[in-house]
């Protein structure tokens, strides 16, 4: 199972979309998701099964935040080459170098611990690790991103069409 094609079916990304989310507003405000939907459901502490109302609009910020903002300007943006590698990593990885391939599966894997504090956290409402474990899950992310644009503009000087900028 390819977990980074089944999450981009899960938010039914398609060229627009992408196009959209590679807005630098879309992907900086990407990084609201997970404290939202961390926050929403430690909430049940204070409203009980209400919390499941902003459960349900973190999940809604999350799918929507890759839709709501235009396409960008200019395509120099560290964010947006970032999200633009991130299409080519999911579409192109036949062509793209093993080093990149390997660090992006490593960066994946590094945030499972942070994941695992963070549900453990929010099982026990042990605050300290479900922010901690928040943080250790976000971080390799950051670092995830960095390797995008690295692969994005290895690709750009390679002279090759980034997908989805054919039709902007």
């Amino acid at each position: 199972m390819d977990i980074y094609r089944a999450a981009e079916r899960l938010m039914t990304m398609d060229d627009r979309a992408w196009l959209r989310h590679a807005n630098p507003w879309s992907g900086w405000t990407r990084f609201t998701g997970l404290p939202l939907l961390v926050l929403a459901i430690w909430s049940r502490v204070w409203v009980g099964w209400w919390s499941l109302l902003p459960v349900a609009l973190a999940v809604a910020w999350i799918w929507l935040n890759p839709r709501v903002f235009g396409p960008p300007k200019v395509f120099d943006h560290w964010m947006t080459r970032a999200v633009l590698g991130e299409r080519i990593f999911l579409t192109h990885r036949d062509g793209i170098a093993a080093h990149h391939l390997r660090a992006a599966h490593v960066l994946t894997w590094l945030s499972l611990p942070g994941l695992c504090l963070m549900g453990i956290g929010l099982g026990l409402l042990w605050w300290e690790g479900a922010v901690f474990g928040t943080i250790l899950t976000m971080l390799p992310k950051v670092w995830f991103c960095d390797r995008m644009v690295w692969i994005h503009d290895d690709w750009v000087r390679a002279g090759r069409a980034v997908p989805g900028r054919e039709s902007a």
